[in-house]
């Protein structure tokens, strides 16, 4: 049973966990057919994204207040995992994107209910990276800075980015924040000319002294602490876990879910295939060569041992917050080290069959080396980077400090 925090009288539309992630699944076909326009686009088209929404998948991580269904990590990541099945640069899309509406319940109510109230649809791009800076100023702060990497830009009205709070006289920032804001405030640089995750049109952003209100900014303090300013209107258990471990899981998921899609593909081409007798003595059905056999089997083992590490990891965290309301330092580690290492599988199982899969996968027209391309891409996200995240695990293993990761 997946977790859920809410019951289902709240509101006549809710819609069950089980419900969504099925809902997710029977999308796969639809966004498997149009992996190469989105390729081609470098974006999500925006009738595909309408389908996704329309699915209710964005409200899974909503508050209950402004009609989301407040499911549980669990469900999410099985969701994200459903959705890249069909293709990577969408799932990314969906994963990243739908996560940040759980970031965007800590704001103030006031900045809540700019973002929901008139648009039960709005969503946020990011950019997580403080390359901006924010001053304190009469009613509110001016921003300045340019952020790359915000996935999903074609599709989100409102950006958030990470931006470093100055105070005149001082030359290192007092605090770390969140800035939102709508994109049409932004000026837009297509920066985005990439061999892997290619249409999730991950562009630039930039501005100079554009003004938003106080309620529109957020410390990273808050996001971690249990307490952010939403929590007073929000008092769901799902706004009290630290971000950085939510937000690692909607990395993590849909490349999982890349690696399932590429196991699918190439399950697809291989049970009818035969060789052309190249390089045996005769033609014969690839199932019945016995290093394919292996390569599938081990493919199959990397997939489902990953699945099962990052959604325990997920239960358990929705668990802990139920019964204990925090994490441990422990909790924190593993699930971050869990993550990198469930990628690693992931990737070792797109690999394995990439390399099986002969020329023919070599085609750019072929899904299957466009499944290679995505996961390897999203694996470069310093959220699921096996040195960071292995070595932070493995110093708290080692009853060292846990250094400066966030998580």
């Amino acid at each position: 049973m997946l977790n859920t925090i809410k019951t289902e009288d709240q509101f006549t539309d809710y819609v069950t966990p089980e419900e969504v992630v099925e809902r997710a699944r029977a999308l796969i076909p639809v966004i498997r057919e149009n992996q190469e326009k989105t390729e081609r686009d470098r974006r999500v088209a925006d009738d595909l994204f309408d389908q996704i929404l329309d699915a209710g998948l964005f409200r899974m991580l909503m508050p209950r207040r402004f009609g989301g269904f407040e499911h549980g990590m669990d469900a999410f990541a099985e969701a994200a995992f459903e959705i890249a099945r069909g293709c990577g640069s969408v799932g990314w899309v969906h994963s990243i994107c739908s996560m940040y509406q759980y970031l965007l319940a800590m704001y103030p109510l006031e900045a809540q209910e700019e973002i929901w109230a008139d648009d039960p649809n709005g969503c946020a791009s990011a950019s997580f990276t403080p390359t901006g800076t924010a001053v304190k100023v009469d009613g509110g702060y001016k921003i300045s800075g340019s952020w790359a990497f915000c996935s999903g830009l074609d599709n989100c009205p409102w950006v958030l980015v990470a931006v470093n709070l100055m105070e005149s006289g001082k030359d290192e920032p007092v605090e770390r924040g969140y800035a939102i804001s709508r994109r049409s405030n932004f000026d837009i640089e297509d920066t985005w000319e990439v061999t892997g995750l290619a249409g999730t049109g991950s562009k630039t952003v930039y501005c100079e002294d554009m003004f938003i209100p106080e309620h529109c900014y957020l410390a990273l303090e808050h996001t971690m602490s249990g307490t952010p300013p939403g929590a007073e209107v929000n008092p769901g258990l799902l706004f009290k876990i630290p971000a950085f471990q939510a937000l690692s899981i909607s990395v993590c998921s849909p490349i999982l879910g890349m690696a399932q899609g590429a196991y699918d593909e190439f399950m697809e081409g291989t049970r009818g295939r035969v060789t052309r007798g190249a390089a045996l003595s005769s033609p014969a059905p690839m199932a019945q060569l016995p290093t394919i056999q292996v390569r599938v089997g081990e493919a199959a083992a990397s997939i489902d041992a990953a699945k099962l590490i990052v959604f325990r990891d997920a239960k358990e965290l929705m668990d802990t917050m139920a019964e204990k309301g925090a994490l441990t330092v422990e909790q924190r580690a593993r699930n971050k080290g869990d993550l990198g290492f469930a990628t690693g599988l992931a990737l070792n199982a797109v690999d394995t069959l990439f390399e099986a899969n002969g020329g023919k996968g070599l085609q750019l027209s072929s899904a299957m080396q466009r499944y290679w391309r995505d996961a390897h891409a999203g694996a470069m996200h310093i959220s699921v980077n096996r040195d960071a995240v292995l070595g932070l695990y493995g110093r708290v293993h080692l009853g060292l400090p846990p250094g400066p990761a966030q998580f």
